[in-house]
């Protein structure tokens, strides 16, 4: 009986220093400030950067979405061309024509103001080697390329010809968007200086992604198809600079004086998927808007994949 109580003196006081233990380290950790997380790591730094930026992410194997500003709108730029793509591939699956057809390559557009003809200028397009071919003949499947890939604005005009701006929004609208205005071809000067530009969100941006990523866009070839064009993208200073070199960005840039944009498709090396619009403005320096792009979809990489572990 004597051995009994001298173990249970003993056993109370060792129970006892344990909880008092793990109390004291449950009281420490709550006293310590935690990690910040991803959108207050985004706000930082945005406002740090000095820019307004839109962003929208939209994960696509789970429920997770992040938005700071993502209903600003801004100057499409070239990110409407992605919108064009998708009216094209309707069209062919529609049988308006085939993305094989060879149809004229020309330099003269009519201008949304008044119908005047207005012409792009190699100047100031990315891709210059359509030009050489006006006069002759291209397939409709080689100016999308151009147009995504190379961001060729020659190829763009051409394109939009074809489908016309207004079935390309009224198109953009079906799939969920309610900002987003195509309403002309690019380079059309009296249309700028009326004040009439193609315009969109990092919101609307991102749900045009994440319907070619879940097969919504068009039919899932054809899904497929853009997605694959979107992935042979050549400038990849912004979203694909911030994520691992084995993950896949299928995505388009836009650039104008002091807008930088990019948004797309990134698949992860473990399957996670997500959609991801960045849309900055008022930055002189495109290194400098395209470093921003990219920290910030390293913050939502790491977000978005280490949230799926």
């Amino acid at each position: 009986m004597q051995n009994a109580e001298r173990t249970e003196d003993i056993l109370w006081p060792m129970h006892a220093r344990a909880a008092l233990a793990a109390l004291a380290l449950t009281t420490v950790a709550a006293c310590q400030p935690s990690e910040p997380d991803a959108p207050a790591l985004i706000h930082q730094r945005i406002a740090a950067s000095g820019a307004q930026v839109g962003l929208f992410y939209i994960n696509l194997s789970r429920p997770d979405t992040l938005a700071h500003d993502a209903d600003v709108r801004m100057h499409a730029a070239s990110t409407m061309k992605v919108p064009v793509m998708i009216q094209v591939f309707r069209d062919a699956e529609a049988g308006m024509f085939g993305l094989d057809d060879s149809i004229p390559v020309v330099n003269t557009f009519p201008s949304l103001v008044d119908g005047s003809p207005f012409s792009v200028t190699p100047d100031d397009d990315s891709d210059t080697t359509l030009y050489g071919r006006v006069g002759g003949r291209a397939t409709v499947r080689e100016l999308v390329e151009l147009m995504i890939t190379v961001s060729s604005n020659l190829a763009t005009n051409i394109l939009m010809e074809r489908v016309g701006a207004g079935r390309v929004t009224a198109t953009m609208r079906e799939l969920g968007t309610d900002s987003i205005e195509v309403l002309r071809g690019v380079e059309d000067d009296k249309a700028y200086e009326a004040g009439m530009s193609n315009t969109t969100t990092a919101r609307d941006l991102a749900r045009i992604a994440a319907a070619i990523a879940q097969d919504r866009a068009a039919s899932p070839p054809a899904c497929r198809e853009m997605e694959a064009v979107m992935a042979r993208q050549r400038f990849n200073d912004g979203i694909p600079a911030g994520v691992p070199s084995d993950a896949t960005v299928a995505h388009k840039t836009g650039e104008i004086t002091r807008i930088d944009h990019d948004f797309g498709i990134v698949t992860a090396a473990n399957g996670t998927r997500y959609a991801l619009a960045v849309m900055v403005r008022g930055l002189d320096s495109q290194d400098s808007s395209s470093a921003l792009i990219a920290d910030l979809s390293r913050l939502v990489y790491e977000r978005a994949v280490g949230g799926s572990r």
